[in-house]
This record gives C-alpha cells, sequence and structure tokens, in this order.
C-alpha cells in the first residue's frame, strides 16, 4: 500500500515510464524514457481526470525523454539510445509550437554532432543545454538564442578545460570517468551547472557570449554518486545564498550507500560550502552498500518559497522545508506502489503547478498527480 505524509492522490496517469513532467497552464508535457513514445501532451484542467491531447513518437534508437514549454513553444530532447536506429534523425532538439497543446505543430530541429542533448533549462527565448558537441569529449554547456525558433543560433558555449580535444586540450582523465555536463539552470546572470561526476559549476553569463567560471567544486572523490542538479534559491535563508544541489543515485563509482542531497552556501560564490545534507529517513542504515536506483534523483525546478518537492526514485516523492538550510526538514511525502510488473517504484522527476499540485513520473510506467497540504 501507498504510503503517504500531508498528500493524497488524486489520479494515476497511465503511460509509458518517462524521464520529465512539465507544466505550463493547465497541460502536462510528459517526455518518456523509450522509443516510440516522445512527448505526450495531457489536459489536467480537472486533476482527477487526466486526458490525452496529443503525442509525438521518435524513431527506434532514439529518445526524447526530456521537455520544456514557454510562450508557446516546446523543446524537447533527441538524445541516441543504444546501438540501433537510423543515424540520420540526429541528435539535437525538436521545437514545437504549441500554442494549440492538442495540436503540436514542428517548428524546427536543431541538430548537434553525436549522441545529441540531455537535459536543459528553457525561459522562452534562451534555452542552456548539454550537447555533445564536435570535437568534444563529452557533453558540453551551450546556450541557444531561440528569439525566432525556426533558426535557433548558438550564442555561447562553456567546457572544462580538457574536453577540448580538437583544439589540443591535454586530456587529463584517462585514470577518472570522462565529463559530462547533465544541465545548467539559470537564475539572473549566473549559470548553475552540473557537471556529473566531475561535480558543478557556477558560470557568470552577463556576456552569454563569454560564459566565466565562478566557481566550482566535487564530491565524487570523496563519495560515488554524479552531481544531477544544482538548484538555486531565489531568496535568501537566514541571511544567505543557497544552492541545492542532488546528487543521483546511479552510475556509482564504488558500492556505496544511496545518494542524498547538499545543502550549499554561496554567499560567498566564489567559495561554496556545504552547510548541511538530507536522506530519506532509515535509507542508509549503517552506511553500507546498497543497489542503485534507492536514494535521490532530483528536486523540482519549480517550487514555492522555501518548500522543495524531491523524486526520491524508489522512495517515492519527498517534500522538503529548507527555511532552515542547517537543518532541512521532511513536510511530507508520498511513497506509491511500484507499477504493475515491478518490485520497485523508479520516480523519476516531479513538478508543480500553481494550484501546488504535484506530478510525479515514474521511469517505468505512470504519472501519479498528487495534492499536497503543504504546497
Amino acid at each position: 500500500m501507498a504510503k503517504a505524509k500531508n498528500t493524497k492522490l488524486l489520479a494515476n496517469y497511465d503511460c509509458p515510464g518517462g524521464g520529465q513532467v512539465w507544466i505550463d497552464g493547465r497541460t502536462l508535457y510528459v517526455g518518456h524514457m523509450r522509443q516510440p513514445t516522445g512527448t505526450t501532451i495531457v489536459d489536467v484542467s480537472d486533476p482527477r481526470r487526466p486526458k490525452t491531447l496529443a503525442k509525438v513518437e521518435v524513431p527506434e534508437g532514439w529518445h526524447s525523454h526530456k521537455v520544456r514549454v514557454a510562450n508557446g513553444i516546446m523543446i524537447v530532447n533527441h538524445e541516441k539510445q543504444g546501438p540501433s536506429g537510423a543515424l540520420e534523425f540526429g541528435g539535437g532538439l525538436g521545437i514545437y509550437d504549441v500554442t494549440k497543446p492538442a495540436e503540436p505543430k514542428p517548428i524546427a530541429k536543431w541538430r548537434t554532432h553525436g549522441k545529441g542533448v540531455h537535459r536543459y533549462d528553457f525561459d522562452g527565448r534562451y534555452a542552456y543545454i548539454s550537447p555533445t558537441a564536435e570535437g568534444y569529449v563529452g557533453n558540453i554547456m551551450m546556450i541557444l538564442d531561440l528569439k525566432d525558433p525556426e533558426k535557433p543560433e548558438e550564442v555561447g558555449r562553456w567546457w572544462i578545460p580538457g574536453q577540448w580535444k580538437a583544439g589540443g586540450e591535454e586530456y587529463p582523465w584517462e585514470s577518472w570517468t570522462p565529463p559530462r555536463c547533465h544541465h545548467p539552470l539559470r537564475m539572473g546572470d549566473r549559470l548553475y551547472v552540473s557537471y556529473w561526476h566531475h561535480g558543478y559549476y557556477i558560470l557568470d553569463i552577463a556576456d552569454m557570449s563569454k560564459p566565466k567560471l565562478v566557481a566550482g567544486g566535487n564530491t565524487s572523490p570523496a563519495f560515488p554518486h554524479p552531481t544531477h542538479t544544482c538548484l538555486p534559491i531565489p531568496e535568501p535563508l537566514k541571511g544567505r545564498k543557497i544552492m541545492v544541489v542532488a546528487d543521483e543515485d546511479v552510475a556509482k563509482l564504488w558500492p556505496a550507500a544511496p545518494a542524498f542531497t547538499w545543502i550549499y552556501d554561496i554567499t560567498n560564490e566564489h567559495c561554496p560550502i556545504p552547510i548541511s545534507t538530507w536522506q530519506v529517513e532509515g535509507l542508509d542504515k549503517d552506511g553500507s552498500p546498497q543497489p542503485a536506483m534507492m536514494g535521490c534523483h532530483q528536486p523540482s525546478e519549480r517550487f514555492k518559497g522555501t518548500v522543495i518537492p524531491f523524486a526520491w526514485f524508489a522512495q517515492g516523492l519527498r517534500i522538503l522545508d529548507i527555511a532552515d538550510p542547517f537543518a532541512p526538514k521532511e513536510v511530507g511525502y508520498y511513497e506509491p506502489d511500484p507499477p504493475q510488473g515491478f518490485e520497485l517504484s523508479s520516480s523519476n522527476d516531479v513538478t508543480i503547478d500553481d494550484r501546488g499540485i504535484c506530478y510525479l513520473i515514474d521511469r517505468q510506467r505512470g504519472v501519479d498527480i498528487i495534492e499536497t497540504s503543504v504546497l
């Protein structure tokens, strides 16, 4: 049986498993893990009775598991998945007009070299993306201008020195995992960039054509989990600027206890300092190794005040209040039953709407629509 605190299930929307959910108005956009289903568009005007509006498919060997929408524009990622499938489809971004969500219209496809784009931020004009690019090792950070969505233009790019193989940079990671930008998030003139097993970076993008490094750090030398999300908090907490850093409980460099989330003080942004952590109570009993996908995945990129929903893989939805950043506390949770045919749930992403309703997607199957009293 599902377990809950300060939450209530309103509906389960049955669909293939997914990587991201996003809300625009009363429309839910679902990015799916595996072809042929790419993106599903759902009317959630009545959250108890979600209705499918449209589906966008992708060919074999590719997936489109991320989706963002703003100003009537939907962008989805195209990323290679497995060895099969037509290479001519190409990695990059699919760009759609969704002013009528039930009738998504292709506008353009922005192509990149190699595997494609993983995850990104989108503010309605600029997309802050993590593509593979010709001449580089792994994914890098790139900014695209979609002022004219038919003709996206690269504005700027940034990478860790050593990634630009074609530029003759010395590659220093022969004995370490390769670098990989996971995704950037923008707040003001800063980008907060997760870089997988290479940690996090704060970039100054006052001049988007020339992103500049402000600071960076990495817990991977001591902790084996990759950095998934760097989430800046807009308002000061206890007089401090705060960044939430989520490690993802996958791709462990060695057997380890489940991943958790960090709270950083970035008041002096040139010297970020971790000031607290949070883990689901009882999940890490004695520090002994556990299988992957038991612990943290990621926070919602949308939240209210100091209350942040998280997708916590096998532990479902966890809702944290970080009003005291030195002592984050759980104020609600919803642990769903595993989808039929699976032993554990695998909550992959969560977002919220302006009604405070949470949308929690399982990477195996389905979206839970959850009401809570704490948002």
